[in-house]
C-alpha cells in the first residue's frame, strides 16, 4: 500500500487528472458541438476511442516526465521538500529510471498509433514533448525562465494536441466543405483562448514555485528568477503576467456579452477574475515560502476553474 501511494506521489496523480479532465472536456464540451455532422465520415475523424488513446499518451508522456522531473531533483527535494520525497525514500532510483522510461515509451507508442489515425503532427510533437521534459530535468530547469516557458508550452499543447487530432491538415481534401472549414476555424480559436490562459497561469504558477524553492534551488546552482533577479523582481513579474491574464478575460468577455453569453461571462467574471485579483493581492503581501505555497495551491484551484467553464460554454455552442 505504502509503495502504490508513493507510485501515484511520484507521478503527480492530481496533475494527471487535470491533463485528462481538461482535454474530455475540451473535446465533449467545445469540439464536439462545433463540428459538423459529415465530420465522422472522414477516415481521418477523431473517434471516441482514438481520443482516449490520446489522452492517454499526453498522461504516459507527462507521467514520465514528472518521474524524471523527481530523480535529477533529489538533492533539492531534501532541502525543499523532504517530507515529500519518494525516490530512494520509498522508491529506489533505478526503478524510478525505468519507471520513465517505460511511461515515455509507452505514450510515444501510443501517439504513434494515434498518428496514423489523424496525422503525423501528433508523433512528432509527442517526442519533443518527452525530449523537452528530459532536458527541463536535466538542464533548463536551472536556466533563467527558459524552464518556466517550456513548461507552460508543454501545459499549452494538451490543448492544442485536440486541435491537429480533429484537424489532419495533411488530409485537408476531406475538409473542404464550408461547413467543415467555419467549424475548424471555431475549433482554432477556442483552442488558441484556453492555450493561452494555460500557458500565462501555468507561467506564473512556475514563476511563484521558483519562489517557494528558493533554499534548495540556490544550494544546488539553480538560477531561477528569484535567485538572478530577486524576489521582488520576481513578484513583479508574475503580477504583470496577472494583470495581462486579467485584462485578457475581460476583454474576451466583451465579445462573450455581444454574443449574449451572459452565463459564460457571469461564470468569468466571478471564479476567474475575481480570485485573480485576490491573487494579485496576496503575491504583493507573500513574503515566505508557506505563502508562496498557498497560492501556488490557489493557481491550481484557478486553473480547474477555467478548465471547468467549458461545461458553461457548451450550452453556447
Amino acid at each position: 500500500m505504502k509503495l502504490t501511494l508513493a507510485f501515484f506521489q511520484l507521478v503527480r496523480w492530481p496533475n494527471l487528472l487535470f491533463i485528462i479532465i481538461a482535454q474530455l472536456l475540451f473535446y465533449y464540451c467545445i469540439i464536439l458541438p462545433l463540428l459538423p455532422p459529415d465530420y465522422f465520415q472522414s477516415p481521418y475523424a477523431l473517434h471516441t476511442w482514438v481520443l482516449y488513446l490520446l489522452i492517454a499518451a499526453s498522461v504516459c508522456i507527462a507521467a514520465g516526465g514528472y518521474i524524471i522531473n523527481d530523480y535529477f531533483d533529489i538533492n533539492i527535494d531534501q532541502v525543499n521538500k523532504p517530507e515529500k520525497r519518494v525516490i530512494e525514500k520509498i522508491i529506489k532510483r533505478r526503478t524510478a529510471i525505468l519507471l520513465h522510461w517505460f511511461f515515455t515509451l509507452a505514450g510515444i507508442a501510443i501517439s504513434f498509433y494515434v498518428s496514423l489515425q489523424t496525422n503525423f503532427i501528433i508523433v512528432l510533437a509527442n517526442i519533443g514533448c518527452a525530449a523537452l521534459l528530459w532536458f527541463y530535468s536535466t538542464t533548463f530547469k536551472k536556466k533563467l525562465l527558459s524552464g518556466n516557458i517550456i513548461i507552460s508550452a508543454l501545459t499549452a499543447w494538451t490543448i492544442v494536441v485536440l486541435y491537429f487530432a480533429v484537424n489532419p491538415i495533411f488530409h485537408i481534401h476531406y475538409f473542404q466543405s464550408y461547413p467543415m472549414q467555419t467549424a475548424m476555424k471555431s475549433v482554432f480559436k477556442f483552442a488558441v483562448l484556453y492555450a493561452g490562459f494555460a500557458f500565462i497561469i501555468s507561467l506564473i504558477r512556475e514563476v511563484v514555485k521558483d519562489m517557494e524553492d528558493m533554499e534548495g534551488d540556490a544550494r544546488y546552482g539553480c538560477n531561477t528568477m528569484p535567485i538572478v533577479w530577486g524576489v521582488q523582481a520576481a513578484k513583479v513579474f508574475a503580477a504583470v503576467w496577472l494583470v495581462v491574464l486579467i485584462g485578457a478575460i475581460v476583454i474576451v468577455q466583451f465579445y462573450v456579452l455581444h454574443s449574449g453569453w451572459w452565463w459564460s461571462a457571469l461564470y468569468s467574471l466571478l471564479l476567474l477574475v475575481g480570485p485573480l485579483l485576490w491573487l494579485l493581492n496576496q503575491l504583493y503581501r507573500a513574503q515566505n515560502s508557506k505563502a508562496f505555497n498557498a497560492i501556488s495551491k490557489a493557481i491550481k484551484m484557478i486553473m480547474l476553474a477555467g478548465i471547468l467553464s467549458m461545461l458553461v460554454i457548451q450550452f453556447y455552442l
